[in-house]
């Protein structure tokens, strides 16, 4: 597939860009070409990428050389860029927006060795009241073998539901705290303390309408949903394994293969993404690089907004 947009007319562009745009999954996924992040992007290609990103859900460029810098001047053509991350006092001199996904640094910050802090999937940070609108993560040392990403489409996950399901998620609330129903980090770890001091923890739908599309997709992941609002624990529990089966269903997914330069750009708003869990026995390095762009308030199909519990939004640079 090849979306082509010509120029606009104020532009200093004088040639169509053409970007190919090529699917890689049943239900989400697409490969991006024709595209130079080392170059400011043009208005045209902005608009093209962002129009597949809510297509497809997850964006996946090969080849693209490119620093701290220039990850954070392409992420800013899409809105306003994070903090690294709430709990983060380790990002790189001089660039306050970069969370290092370093697995030489996990056993410090969770007390083992670990590529993920927990090893679930999750969306990012929905412990906040306003999670990530979308994520960029960097590839710069990837093992030999191993160390893949996986995505699912949280809007088919929900569109696979039958409709008397649907209408029960539909009024629904989730709380949304770091680790879920079960955290797995040591609890003399550095990371638990932080989570302790400073807690995080936001009332959200369990159905989230997607601010541009329009869509619904299920707004609840194992690494940060804890409990489903106004039911008994017992039947909490059993209405989240029954969503988690669902978000988690391999037919919704997608798997990236990492290299050098490789990035990938997700929709945190109608995605969910598994880190490797294939790594920890194994001595090698990994290193990614991750920017996060302001995220709005979700919504759910009732109007309501989702409620803070604990903690501030968290805001980007105007």
């Amino acid at each position: 597939m090849t979306l082509t947009t010509a120029a606009p007319a104020d532009s200093d562009q004088t040639a169509d860009t053409a970007l190919e745009v090529r699917p890689v999954a049943g239900h989400i996924g697409a490969e991006i070409s024709g595209i130079d992040l080392r170059k400011e992007l043009a208005d045209n290609e902005v608009a093209q990428v962002r129009d597949a990103l809510h297509r497809y859900k997850v964006l996946f460029f090969r080849d693209q050389e490119i620093g701290h810098a220039e990850q954070i001047a392409f992420s800013r053509k899409f809105g306003d860029v994070t903090p690294s991350h709430p709990y983060d006092d380790e990002a790189p001199e001089g660039f306050p927006q970069i969370l290092a996904v370093d697995s030489r640094k996990y056993e410090k910050r969770f007390g083992r060795k670990k590529y993920s802090y927990d090893n679930k999937w999750h969306t990012d940070v929905t412990a906040l009241i306003n999670p990530p609108a979308g994520t960029i993560l960097r590839a710069h040392i990837v093992p030999e073998q191993g160390g893949d990403t996986q995505w699912t489409n949280l809007v088919a996950a929900y569109e696979g539901l039958p409709d008397s399901l649907k209408g029960l998620v539909d009024g629904l609330r989730a709380e949304h705290r770091f680790g879920g129903r079960h955290p797995q980090w040591a609890e003399d770890s550095s990371y638990a303390l932080k989570t302790r001091e400073n807690p995080l923890v936001t009332e959200h739908p369990v159905v989230r309408v997607h601010p541009v599309t329009g869509e619904r997709a299920l707004f609840v992941t194992p690494g940060f949903t804890s409990r489903i609002v106004g039911v008994s624990p017992s039947q909490s529990d059993r209405l989240l394994d029954l969503l988690f089966a669902e978000v988690t269903n391999p037919a919704y997914t997608v798997r990236f293969r990492w290299a050098p330069g490789s990035l990938a750009f997700w929709d945190n708003r109608a995605t969910a993404h598994l880190a490797p869990t294939d790594l920890d026995h194994l001595d090698v390095t990994r290193v990614l690089y991750r920017t996060t762009l302001e995220g709005d308030v979700p919504v759910g199909p009732d109007g309501k907004e989702s409620t803070s519990i604990a903690g501030a939004a968290f805001r980007g640079e105007k």
